[in-house]
């Protein structure tokens, strides 16, 4: 979902780094290769704005960047969350048709998602990524990636993030994906804990899978639907990785793209907000990330093959089975970053 990697605290370098054509610049606060270039060019064709990415690799990260009032980000992609968090903060600018043409284009149901502060970006689950060369059995099962087989020892990525790293632990333990209980929290960390040794790496895999001494050693992932074609174009082998959702249920994401509050170029930003937002440009971001869209003009605009892949629309009973993510309680996000960071350094000691 998501050139070079850069990491958070490289990520807010570059951020304070005063640029000399800095008027004639929008920054935007972006995972890596989640976004069609296509249509930044053209809107630089168009105004003569550039528009500087600036990547991160975990919500954590973005977070970090985004709650710096000196980081210089005008435009950011978000999760649902975020951009309610964000923009109760005053962090977020609020949005209205009046502001972003587009947004009309976009069901209310999707709009009211983003709290009133982004618009609906792009969609999707979290499932398991897996090299078909590698295992020729599709997965089934979140057990398939928490108890895995005695082979896939050493060669699993997981993510470092307090929020979504659970989802594979509590789904199994059949819980919220929300949960703040320190009992449930207990009982998710010793499926974790157990699954630790056939860990590789706790970076995203996006991010892993360049890494030339770790990344062909990646046999299964935690990952989002669309990864799996970010990944066959980094390592240059197409149908090499592939994404499969767990029966047991998922993650229902959603990204929204919001101006920050504090932008001195707001309007220039709103403009290219509205012009990333577009039908036209919602429905060329969708072919190219092989992602879904919530612009429902755009929807229209796609071929058969696209609204019917079943990796990119998910079935209505794995939906009915998915949750979506609510905002979890000071003492949670403390209790899971800790559990993050334990499972990290096991990992660093080995």
């Amino acid at each position: 979902m998501r050139s070079n990697l850069i990491s958070a605290t490289l990520s807010l370098t570059v951020l304070l780094i005063p640029h000399a054509s800095r008027a004639e610049q929008l920054q935007l606060l972006i995972w890596e290769s989640y976004i069609d270039e296509s249509i930044l060019t053209d809107w630089t064709a168009k105004t003569g704005v550039e528009v500087h990415q600036t990547y991160y690799d975990s919500g954590d990260a973005r977070d970090e960047v985004l709650s710096d009032p000196n980081s210089g980000v005008d435009l950011v992609v978000t999760g649902e969350n975020g951009a309610k968090l964000f923009g109760d903060r005053g962090i977020l600018s609020t949005l209205s048709t009046a502001k972003v043409p587009s947004l009309s284009e976009y069901d209310q149901s999707w709009v009211s998602r983003c709290g009133g502060y982004g618009v609906p970006y792009l969609w999707g689950t979290m499932g398991i990524l897996y090299r078909s060369d590698m295992i020729p059995k599709t997965p089934t099962s979140w057990v398939d990636l928490m108890q895995p087989a005695e082979a896939l020892r050493g060669h699993i990525a997981m993510y470092q993030d307090h929020n979504e790293a659970f989802v594979p632990a509590l789904v199994l333990l059949a819980k919220s994906i929300n949960a703040n209980d320190n009992e449930t929290l207990k009982q998710a960390y010793q499926l974790m804990k157990a699954q630790a040794p056939f860990v590789l790496t706790y970076d995203y895999i996006v991010t892993s899978i360049q890494n030339p001494l770790v990344g062909p050693q990646v046999q299964m992932a935690l990952g989002y639907s669309g990864d799996q074609h970010t990944l066959n174009q980094k390592v240059g082998k197409g149908g090499q990785w592939h994404y499969a959702m767990p029966k047991e249920g998922t993650l229902s994401w959603l990204d929204c793209l919001a101006v920050t509050d504090r932008s001195p170029r707001k309007d220039l930003a709103l403009a290219l907000l509205d012009h990333i937002a577009s039908a036209a440009s919602a429905a060329r971001n969708a072919m190219a990330l092989n992602m879904p869209t919530a612009n429902r003009e755009a929807l229209a605009r796609l071929p058969e093959s696209i609204r019917n892949d079943p990796e990119i629309y998910p079935a209505p009973e794995i939906m009915a089975k998915s949750q979506y993510q609510q905002e979890l309680t000071v003492p949670s996000v403390q209790a899971r970053r800790r559990i993050i960071n334990s499972l990290v350094q096991f990992r660093d000691t080995r």
